[in-house]
């Protein structure tokens, strides 16, 4: 028995004998399943569990199954709708532009927002770089974007599960409708009302269409040109790599900054400051280029797992930094939980 990669169709429709068949069905979405998971919920660690208690769900509710569809649309709607019960009555999660105007200054006396529920950034190992199918309005790594994520987080369920299942999944309305538990007009009036949003949100240039027309050793320039000059300390040289409009954020630090001045000013404060000598590993987040960076605030010892920065570009320069802070999201990406000192 195998199970498509493709959005309608799909699998078997009978149900797998054994715990062991199922999971090794499972095994090959198991990704693109979290990935849904993730724009749902804006949260890689909130998405591992929903993943997981889908996939037990899924299992137990087999008998269900069989006869009605493929097994990877029986897991995009379980897994839907565990999403939709997390969602339910929690705040919805965000960036610090979401909670107020960008500061003109650096603020160095402000204390993290513990009681507000941050996007999370997400590792793109493994994503897939076109659409999930041929009705698909937006690749898999463009619907992984910062900026799609951040939007989606707007929307409220039923249109944020219909949008994601409809233009980035390629179900048609009425799949939804029954995989929802609703119509096909209720569907079609989310999905427009989510569109609308969207519309308002979300920068017409992807990220997938920028990196595309920008050559690979210009993206080089830029990433290793961003981790040089917080390593060196030098502001100049972080200022020629970013637009006039730049923004810089720091979740969970409610402030952030706009425009070469503010940024340049919370830079000197703060990275090029006050937080001690870096280090950075490249990675890649949200299907955007990111460093993982590495603090050490003595003079000695190893550098420390402290922040994924996800880079936003304009053509050849960094429209946008979100530094996501705390170790927990470095190892979220599997990267090393220490940097010796550099030789």
């Amino acid at each position: 028995m195998s199970v498509s990669s493709s959005t309608a169709a799909g699998s078997s429709d009978r149900a797998p004998a054994d715990e062991a068949t199922f999971t090794a069905l499972v095994a090959p979405l198991r990704r693109e399943l979290h990935a849904h998971c993730y724009r749902m919920l804006g949260s890689v660690h909130d998405a591992d569990d929903a993943l997981q208690d889908a996939l037990v769900r899924a299992w137990r509710g087999l008998p269900t199954f069989a006869g009605h569809g493929s097994l990877r649309s029986w897991l995009y709607t379980v897994a839907t709708r565990v999403c939709l019960d997390a969602i339910a009555g929690r705040a919805r999660r965000a960036l610090p532009v979401d909670l107020g105007p960008a500061s003109e200054r650096a603020v160095t006396d402000s204390d993290p927002l513990d009681d507000v529920a941050w996007l999370g950034p997400y590792p793109d190992t493994g994503l897939a770089a076109g659409p999930a199918a041929p009705g698909a309005r937006y690749e898999q790594r463009e619907a992984v974007e910062l900026a799609f994520v951040a939007a989606v987080q707007h929307l409220p369920g039923n249109q944020r599960a219909a949008l994601l299942l409809f233009d980035v999944l390629g179900y048609s309305a009425a799949e939804i409708g029954a995989m929802l538990g609703t119509s096909t007009t209720s569907v079609n009036s989310a999905l427009a009302r989510a569109r609308r949003v969207l519309a308002e949100r979300v920068p017409a240039a992807t990220q997938q269409r920028t990196l595309r027309m920008l050559d690979d050793v210009r993206l080089r320039e830029v990433v290793t040109g961003y981790t040089a000059a917080l390593e060196n300390g030098d502001a100049d040289a972080l200022v020629a790599l970013l637009t006039e409009d730049v923004t810089w954020s720091m979740p969970p630090m409610p402030h952030w900054y706009r425009g070469l001045a503010a940024v340049r000013d919370f830079a000197l404060a703060v990275p090029l400051g006050a937080c001690g000598s870096w280090r950075h590993v490249p990675t890649g987040a949200n299907g955007q280029p990111a460093v993982a960076g590495y603090l050490r605030r003595g003079g000695a010892g190893p550098y420390l797992p402290w922040s994924v920065d996800v880079l936003t570009l304009r053509g050849n320069r960094i429209a946008g930094i979100t530094s996501f802070v705390g170790a927990a999201h470095v190892a979220a990406f599997g990267l090393p939980d220490a940097l010796p000192p550099a030789r």
